[in-house]
C-alpha cells in the first residue's frame, strides 16, 4: 500500500521532496542539524502507517469523485469543490494523522495550515487548474510533514534528553 500511497501523491502533484520541503520550513527555527535523507526517511515512516495509507486513499479519492463530478450528495460536491472554509472534515482527516504524533504534530498542523507554505500553497491555490480539487489532499500533506517534524522534534529531545541526564 506504501507504493499505491507515492503513486497516488505522485498524480496529484506531491512528491517526498515537496513534503521535505514543508518539514525542514516548520524545523526552521529550530536548530537540529536534520539533513534532507533523514527527513525523506521519516517522511517515508509516516506514509508507512496503514492510518496514513488510508487517509491519503480516502482523501484522494474523495478530491476526485468531486473534481469530477460523481459524488451522489450535489450540495456536499460543491462544499469540497470550493472548499467550503467552514466545511472542517479535510482538516478532521488530517488530525487523525497528526494524532499519532502528539500535541507538536497538531500545532505545526495547525501552523502549516494557516501559513500555506509550499506545495500545500500549490496545492490550495491550484489557480493554473480550477477544474483540479485538493480539499482533502492539501491538509494530508500539511499532516503528514507536520507529524514528520513532530518525530524529528521526539527524536532530537531523546538525543538530547540523553545527554542531558548523564
Amino acid at each position: 500500500m506504501f507504493e499505491h500511497c507515492i503513486a497516488l501523491l505522485k498524480e496529484r502533484g506531491v512528491n517526498i521532496q515537496d513534503i521535505n520541503d514543508c518539514v525542514m520550513y516548520l524545523q526552521k527555527d529550530h536548530e537540529t542539524g536534520v539533513t534532507n535523507d533523514e527527513v525523506s526517511e521519516t517522511v517515508n515512516s509516516i506514509i508507512q502507517k496503514r492510518e496514513v495509507q488510508h487517509a491519503i486513499m480516502t482523501g484522494i479519492a474523495l478530491d476526485k469523485a468531486a473534481e469530477q463530478h460523481i459524488l451522489d450528495d450535489k450540495i456536499l460536491e460543491d462544499i469540497i469543490n470550493r472548499d467550503e472554509s467552514l466545511y472542517g472534515i479535510d482538516e478532521v482527516m488530517a488530525y487523525g494523522i497528526c494524532n499519532l504524533y502528539g500535541s507538536i504534530a497538531l500545532t505545526n498542523f495547525g501552523f502549516i495550515d494557516k501559513d500555506k507554505f509550499g506545495i500545500i500553497k500549490e496545492l490550495n491555490d491550484h489557480k493554473d487548474n480550477p477544474n483540479i480539487c485538493h480539499t482533502f489532499l492539501d491538509d494530508i500533506v500539511g499532516a503528514i510533514a507536520a507529524s514528520a517534524a513532530s518525530r524529528i522534534a521526539h527524536n532530537q529531545r531523546e538525543v538530547v534528553g540523553s545527554k542531558d541526564a548523564k
